[in-house]
């Protein structure tokens, strides 16, 4: 099962236009279950670094198989793995809010991830962009 590129735009079309209602300015990030990237997306008027961190926030949901609520959590819990990460992650990994696994039946299919707005705006947005796909929906934070 995998994520397709339609699929992937949809998500984001969805972020994108739930972004444009709460007036703020995001990037989008779309990762398949591996961590790599298949949409970026950058609003106009988002903020530059946002381009950055919202794929390493979707790397590290994707990669870790936790939405991004329970990775802070686990930052929290073994601050040592998360500081030596950069050692043995093919990518860059962060932990913020608005990174949400994407799951079909179960079995995780990728990630997206929202940076640029307030924490509760990417969440809000993350969230909404998972009903683009079919059988995918938040899971508990």
């Amino acid at each position: 099962m995998l994520l397709t590129l339609d699929e992937a735009h949809a998500i984001s079309d969805e972020v994108r236009a739930h972004a444009a209602k709460l007036n703020a300015r995001v990037t989008v990030a779309i990762v398949d279950e591996g961590g790599h990237v298949r949409v970026l997306d950058r609003m106009d008027g988002a903020p530059p670094l946002s381009a950055r961190i919202a794929p390493a926030k979707a790397a590290g949901v994707a990669l870790f198989h936790r939405d991004g609520g329970e990775l802070q959590q686990l930052q929290q819990s073994w601050p040592a793995l998360f500081d030596r990460l950069d050692r043995v992650a093919p990518m860059p990994i962060m932990v913020g809010a608005g990174a949400r696994l994407i799951r079909r039946d179960g079995v995780v299919l990728g990630a997206v991830a929202v940076s640029g707005g307030r924490p509760e705006q990417d969440d809000e947005c993350a969230d909404l962009g998972l009903r683009a796909v079919a059988g995918s929906a938040p899971g508990p934070r």
